[in-house]
């Protein structure tokens, strides 16, 4: 056997070396090329997420705008091209905010040419419905774009009434198909009761509750990316429940509602039918869509504290003779009742300032006293009644002058307008000082209802328990006349709540 050795070997082996060098050298290749793709796909997920991400949230700036915008408070606020006073917003009525880029075309009503970025939801929604071409649209520009720079990337924003067929969803499970002709409404009292377990049980077809809108929003980028986004809101009422009703709607249980202990009420002292002024709880006025009913009427003067001298007071008020003029739910002539059903939130002085605080936190305009009717918004009027707060003594007097909406004084209401026909529409609270003064001549009345209550006294501290609320009229007018339409026209949202939030496939 020839064993060899030395060079021989030596050159048996020639070339192990570069064969192992070139397969180090592969190997290497392999793992920078996987290293290269497996960045390039991070880096692609990375740009995929960061559109994804940035498209998300400019929808969702859209929809937080167009919630802000239903707000009455918001000075861009959308109220008058979306439903008159007292009137739900119809099915059909369509409300695009558009926000192109400069130079860009932005018409969602388009469905035939896709540059424009068109809303094909909405016909998906109310597809084989009489709304699935909108009745009316009204587009508005969006107020993000500030000092020449542009906001977020959304195109549209969408805002319409819901349906059960719009939303999918079944809100008294009846027999299928779904409903959709009628507009959603969302009854805040019974998303307050224990039991409901999701917001779509407080759903319903009664117009008696807040009407629930829908608000779709397409963002857009340059590179393709798009997210279309949608919100289900409704807005809560004011704690203005003085009736103890279960509706969602302002409930109060008078025309005239006196709060505190050994409350006084002084009417007329002309007896008989010649005296004009009246207090009516009978429901009256219809406004926009609302209707009154009887099933809404009030008593005549409401006082809340039924074991002190209270019922005496208000009665020794009433001249004889002139028990007809004071009316409402039930056979009693004068109408006079104790509010029973009168909220324990709303029966002490921290109570009723919280309510004060609200009110005033939501108001269009906060005017110190002393104040006259001169400093009453402008802009006030039938078809836009406003809320307004005066923190002080506020006589209305020179005329003419109308005023419409929610009216809250804190100090004395010096209420005898010189105009024989002014008047107010809506809600008046009297809370804190609690005094209400009126002398109104000819014809003018109050025509919605009309609550007093001190909690404070002269000095303006609060008071420990309720004081001696008082309403006094020394004069003619017509007096005040209860209507629920009124009360539910003029108490306007603080804001918008989201029942429901969902990304829509496109």
């Amino acid at each position: 056997m020839k064993i060899l050795s030395g060079p021989h070997r030596r050159r048996s082996e020639a070339g192990v070396a570069l064969l192992i060098a070139i397969f180090v050298l592969m190997l290497i290749g392999v793992t920078a090329i996987a290293l290269i793709l497996s960045s390039g796909t991070e880096s692609a997920l990375a740009g995929n997420y960061r559109s994804s991400a940035i498209t998300y949230y400019a929808a969702l700036a859209g929809l937080e705008e167009a919630r802000g915008r239903l707000v009455p408070s918001n000075p861009d606020y959308l109220g008058p091209v979306l439903a008159t006073l007292g009137t739900p917003l119809p099915l059909g009525k369509v409300l695009y905010i558009e926000n192109p880029l400069p130079g860009e075309i932005v018409n969602p009503t388009d469905r035939s040419n896709p540059a424009t970025y068109p809303d094909t939801e909405y016909v998906t929604e109310f597809a084989g419905t009489p709304y699935a071409t909108p009745t009316q649209v009204q587009p508005v520009n969006s107020v993000s774009p500030a000092a020449g720079l542009p906001g977020p990337l959304f195109k549209w924003v969408r805002i319409n009434a819901a349906t059960e067929a719009s939303l999918n969803v079944n809100v008294d499970n009846r027999a299928l198909p779904l409903d959709s002709t009628t507009p959603l409404f969302y009854d805040y009292a019974c998303a307050d009761t224990a039991g409901h377990p999701g917001p779509s049980l407080c759903l319903n077809h009664s117009p008696n509750a807040a009407q629930a809108l829908e608000i779709t929003a397409l963002a857009a980028l340059p590179n393709g990316s798009q997210k279309l986004l949608q919100y289900i809101v409704a807005s809560p009422p004011l704690n203005l429940n003085f009736g103890g009703s279960p509706s969602s709607n302002p409930s109060i249980a008078s025309a005239l509602t006196l709060i505190g202990n050994n409350v006084t009420f002084n009417g007329p002292t002309a007896p008989g039918p010649s005296s004009s002024f009246n207090i009516n709880g009978n429901d009256q006025f219809s406004v926009g869509a609302c209707s009154p009913s009887p099933a809404n009427s009030a008593s005549a003067i409401g006082y809340s504290n039924g074991s002190d001298s209270s019922l005496t007071n208000i009665l020794d008020g009433i001249a004889p003779g002139n028990n007809s003029h004071y009316l409402g739910l039930g056979p009693a002539s004068p109408n006079v009742i104790n509010v029973a059903t009168l909220p324990p939130s709303l029966q002490t002085p921290i109570g009723l300032d919280a309510l004060v605080q609200n009110i005033t936190q939501s108001a269009d305009a906060v005017i110190p006293g002393p104040a006259t009717e001169h400093d009453l918004p402008p802009a006030m009027s039938a078809s836009n009644p406003m809320t307004i707060v005066v923190n002080g003594d506020f006589s209305y007097q020179a005329g003419p002058v109308h005023g419409y909406g929610l009216l809250l004084v804190t100090g004395t209401l010096t209420y005898r307008p010189n105009d024989p026909d002014a008047s107010w529409r809506g809600l008046i609270l009297v809370i804190g000082k609690g005094e209400f003064v009126s002398t109104t001549p000819g014809n003018g009345e109050i025509d919605g209802a009309v609550l007093v209550a001190r909690t404070r006294d002269a000095a303006g501290n609060l008071l420990n328990t309720l004081g001696p609320a008082s309403f006094t009229q020394t004069g003619g007018g017509l007096g005040i006349n209860y209507s629920s339409c009124w009360l539910q026209a003029v108490t306007k949202p603080s804001t918008y709540k989201v029942l429901s939030y969902r990304q829509r496939s496109q």
